[in-house]
């Protein structure tokens, strides 16, 4: 009776272990945190990918806005979060590889993030209130070397792709705008057509509806060549800008330790949601492209690459930590 017993218990044991091991995922709602206010492009893309993510994994994806210190209090809240593939990180190359770089405690926090999958890829387009007087690069940079410190221009918060334009541009052009952040793109941008501002570094969803309205003039693109979803705006090559370039990337993260199981399910429903026509149609019509990763590791060695890029650039630049 007893080798019978112990026979049953051993059973139920294995039976216990694989019910665990089968048990399907997800069972409940997905929570999709974003690092920024509601109405920039991390927010935008988080939307328009995450309804056709819903779709595909069967589950609602419940957008959760963390904004402040560049995305990388929402980076520090999913590094923190249980592993289980129910907290869900949008990130661009600000928390990954930027804040990291100039504030080291939030190395941590990305050190205990695993990456998914890329999503989206597109420059900043750099926009004046229409009171400035600006149409173009060259003539936002006369205008700055003739009225030094009088020019400020908005971006998402320090170490973001904006903020690093705006930096760069200073140091390229030898002008001296003067940057103000805020705690995402929306406000940033909403700022300049109020005229607190003067100009911004922005990413396409921001600020493309406020060119397209004539609140805002837009000067040009921050790639070297004309990008294909704005073809009405100079590159910067064009501009007589050659040597600058930044373009920026939307990608999904999760907390370390996540099964390797669940990060493939996620990335598998990813590139079912990338490839729905409405989703291609809803982030064009914003100016960002589908730029899906073909795997967890392809991923993974892109952010290896990116995380050098940045890094320096923002070394370079003098990009001081709030």
């Amino acid at each position: 009776m007893s080798r019978f017993l112990a026979g049953c218990a051993l059973a139920f044991a294995f039976c216990g272990s694989v019910a665990a091991q089968t048990t399907p995922w997800p069972e409940r709602p997905v929570k999709l945190v974003v690092g920024f206010t509601p109405g920039g492009a991390a927010d935008y893309v988080g939307r328009a990918v995450g309804d056709a993510l819903s779709r595909a994994l069967g589950q609602p994806i419940v957008i959760d806005n963390k904004p402040g210190a560049g995305s990388s209090i929402a980076a520090d809240f999913v590094a923190k979060a249980p592993p289980d593939g129910y907290t869900l990180l949008i990130a661009s190359p600000s928390a990954i590889s930027v804040n990291p770089a100039i504030d080291p405690k939030w190395a941590a926090s990305v050190q205990n993030l695993v990456p998914v999958a890329k999503l989206t890829a597109s420059p900043l387009v750099v926009a004046a209130n229409p009171q400035l007087g600006v149409k173009s690069i060259p003539e936002l940079i006369e205008y700055a070397r003739k009225n030094p410190g009088k020019v400020n221009f908005a971006h998402a918060g320090m170490g973001s792709a904006p903020h690093l334009g705006g930096v760069l541009f200073n140091q390229l052009t030898g002008v001296n705008l003067t940057p103000i952040p805020f705690k995402g793109g929306a406000p940033s941008v909403q700022s300049v057509i109020a005229g607190d501002t003067q100009v911004t570094f922005a990413t396409p969803p921001s600020v493309l509806p406020q060119i397209k309205g004539g609140r805002l003039v837009g000067l040009g693109v921050t790639t070297t060549e004309r990008f294909a979803l704005i073809p009405d705006l100079p590159g910067m090559k064009e501009a007589g800008l050659p040597a600058y370039k930044i373009d920026f990337w939307y990608g999904f993260f999760v907390p370390a330790g996540t099964p390797p199981e669940i990060v493939k399910k996620l990335f598998d429903a990813t590139q079912v949601a990338l490839q729905k026509p409405e989703v291609k149609a809803a982030l064009a019509r914003e100016g960002t492209d589908v730029s899906a990763s073909s795997s967890v590791a392809d991923f993974a060695a892109f952010i290896k690459e990116e995380n050098r890029f940045w890094a320096k650039l923002a070394k370079d630049s003098g990009a001081k930590a709030d």
